[in-house]
Formats: C-alpha cells, sequence, structure tokens
C-alpha cells in the first residue's frame, strides 16, 4: 500500500472516476474536489502528498487553485488540460505547477509522472529532514538547534555565551567521546592550545545551568585524568 494521499480536482466527473480507479489500483489513497473550492476545503482536512488539478474548471480554474495552493503547500502538482498550447504550459509552470498532461491522456503516462513526482519529492523531504537532523541535537531532555542558537532543558530555554554554546555544540554533536581540554580549546577557538584554564571555567558554567545538580552531572561528566564528554542517554 502506498502511503501517499492524491488530490484530484477535475470538474469533469468521469475523468475524475476514471483517474481514482487507475491511482487506487495502484495503492493510493485519493480524494476528489469537483472545483477549485472543494480541493481546497480538502486541503484543510486532509494530508495529501501531490494534486492532479484541472485547469478549465467552473467556480474556481485550476491556475486560481494552484496558486493558492502554493500560498501554503510544496507537494507535487500535475495539471490537466484539453488545452495543449505551449503559452497553457508556460502558464502552469509558472504559476507553481511541477507537471504538465495534455487530455486525452493514456493512464500509464499519468501514473508514471504522479510516481516520478512522488520519488523526487520523497527524496526533497527526505533532504530536509536530515539537514534538520544535523543542525539539532538531542540527548535527553536537552536539546541544542544550531540554527535557532537555543538550548533547551526539559522545556525550558537555557541561556548560554557564544562560547559555551560552542562547547556544548562540539560535546552533544560527539555524544560519548571524552576531549581534552586542548581538543576543546582548539576546536572551539580553532587556534593552538594555550590556556585550557579557561575551558574548566567555561565546563563549570555549563554544568550550573544545563544540571539539575551539578555536584552529580546527569549529562556534561568529567573523566578525571582525560577530559570532558556528554554522557548518552
Amino acid at each position: 500500500m502506498n502511503p501517499y494521499n492524491i488530490l484530484v480536482v477535475e470538474d469533469e466527473n468521469d475523468i475524475a472516476i476514471a483517474i481514482e480507479a487507475y491511482l487506487v489500483n495502484q495503492g493510493y489513497k485519493v480524494f476528489i474536489g469537483n472545483n477549485g473550492y472543494e480541493g481546497l476545503e480538502i486541503l484543510e482536512r486532509e494530508n495529501i502528498q501531490l494534486a492532479i488539478v484541472d485547469v478549465m474548471m467552473p467556480r474556481m480554474d485550476g491556475i486560481t487553485f494552484t496558486m493558492k495552493l502554493r500560498q501554503s503547500y510544496d507537494f507535487p502538482v500535475i495539471m490537466l488540460s484539453a488545452k495543449s498550447e505551449e503559452v497553457d504550459k508556460i502558464m502552469g509552470l509558472n504559476i507553481g505547477a511541477d507537471d504538465y498532461v495534455s487530455k486525452p491522456f493514456k493512464p500509464l503516462e499519468l501514473l508514471a509522472r504522479v510516481n516520478s513526482q512522488l520519488r523526487r519529492y520523497t527524496k526533497y523531504l527526505s533532504m530536509v529532514t536530515k539537514e534538520v537532523n544535523e543542525n539539532i541535537f538531542t540527548i535527553g531532555g536537552l536539546e541544542l538547534n544550531k540554527d535557532t542558537r537555543e538550548v533547551i532543558l526539559d522545556g525550558n530555554l537555557i541561556k548560554t555565551t557564544p562560547i559555551e554554546f560552542k562547547i556544548l555544540t562540539l560535546l552533544m554533536k560527539n555524544a560519548g567521546i571524552v576531549f581534552s581540554a586542548d581538543e576543546i580549546y582548539e576546536q572551539v577557538w580553532n587556534e593552538q592550545a594555550v590556556n585550557t584554564d579557561t575551558i574548566m571555567v567555561h565546563v563549570r558554567n555549563i554544568r550550573e545551568k544545563i544540571e539539575v545538580n551539578p555536584k552529580n552531572p546527569k549529562y556534561l561528566k568529567v573523566v578525571w585524568g582525560v577530559g570532558y564528554k556528554i554522557e548518552k542517554q
């Protein structure tokens, strides 16, 4: 069973039903709207991953519908039209459509376009998710977000200095790995270690902020004679 919901916005009922039959046969779940207004209503209540939209429809046409859709959604849109002039294709693509199929069309061609667009969209989502995850580090109830420069502990925002944030980023990104004071200094300051006493001070300050009991730390541990690490949870 395909994990995708497809919206078909088409005023010609026979065509809509035929498209639905072919998509359902491939395992997709299909929602049908007879015009742009119905399509927007479906978008509000369903989690849609792709839309097939007819250009010429009463009440709200496919161009207007796609423009409104693009204000809030980035999933693929395939436009359908009985017109095959180049200007219509350009208009559809310029307002946010990802592909264009002229009527009459072969069902297998439409299915191939659907599958191709969903593969691209799935790859795009995985890349976005990976990019976001690479900038967010979570250890137990402690979360660090490199994009927002925030540290959250059990839902509460923790204020850190720029240096404290860099040290915490290094340790959380490499949870379980012990870093010596020299290694922390060189990676945070990007220069050869000269005065590592400051590392001990920064670590103590970080611990005061993220530990319920700094004398019995849950996250930031000292490995005596070796260095510091963020404990894996």
